[in-house]
């Protein structure tokens, strides 16, 4: 059985969340940058190269890309079209669709690139998608969140039930076996932690659903919790409070790689 929440269910969150999404993206705005200091300005022979922004959100990354490379044909892809709305101001053209099926020809972009939409996907889907759409001499540009993400949420929560509260974020082996296994070569990866800080956990988990990023898939409670439930968490929660705050880790994979 997938662990994966069903498609329709995401693509819901994130239409709910594009009026949210900017103010509370915080650690996908730090990613972005991270992901494309990855990349060589020189990697095009071309100074007009054909982008695709693969699960694009509201555009930030089109916008960042855009900084980069100003005369690239920059498509935005994603599958919640309240989130296009937004990212149209930043590309040239903007393609309602999953990126695991893009209604795109065949070697038709010089560059793949995704922050953090992969969590959310079948990675050899993706990547033969990737593969498929990207020219012989192609560069692919891809962010993911791996399994350290949200684990002070994990241990809180494991004091209140047994049930699933964050999605089950894939090892880097897998990531980069399901990009090798598409064919792509030259595959680098980068880790890192980024953690945020916040007041109390109400804010935390309300900055998480802001994000779209509330359905966990199989194994979730499908219920509200009780008065007790909560109090044990936010106790559980609190004992790992430092004096910046309750703090919330995401476990970053930078990866970059050639066709």
């Amino acid at each position: 059985m997938s662990t994966l929440p069903p498609r329709q269910r995401v693509r819901e969150a994130f239409q709910r969340a594009a009026a949210t999404y900017d103010a509370a993206a915080v650690v996908q705005r730090l990613v972005c940058e991270r992901l494309l200091a990855r990349l060589d300005p020189a990697s095009f022979g071309s100074a007009a190269p054909r982008i695709l922004d693969a699960g694009c959100g509201t555009g930030y990354g089109a916008s960042v890309l855009r900084a980069r490379w100003p005369a690239a044909h920059i498509t935005a892809a994603d599958f919640a079209p309240a989130m296009l709305a937004h990212a149209r101001r930043h590309a040239d053209a903007c393609c309602a669709a999953d990126i695991e099926a893009l209604p795109l020809p065949a070697a038709c972009v010089d560059l793949w690139w995704s922050s953090l939409t992969l969590q959310w996907c079948d990675a050899r889907r993706v990547f033969a998608e990737a593969a498929r759409v990207l020219r012989s001499d192609g560069r692919l540009a891809v962010s993911t969140l791996g399994p350290g993400t949200f684990a002070e949420m994990r241990a809180a929560f494991a004091r209140v039930d047994r049930y699933r509260h964050t999605l089950a974020f894939s090892e880097a082996d897998a990531i980069v076996a399901a990009l090798t296994g598409a064919g792509f070569r030259d595959v680098a990866l980068q880790r890192e932690n980024i953690v945020l800080h916040y007041p109390d956990l109400s804010s935390l988990l309300r900055a998480v659903k802001a994000i779209g990023a509330n359905a966990v898939g199989d194994g979730a409670r499908s219920g509200m919790m009780g008065r007790a439930a909560w109090q044990t968490l936010q106790d559980a929660y609190e004992a790992q409070r430092t004096p910046a705050g309750l703090p919330a880790t995401y476990d970053v994979l930078l990866l970059t790689a050639g066709k």
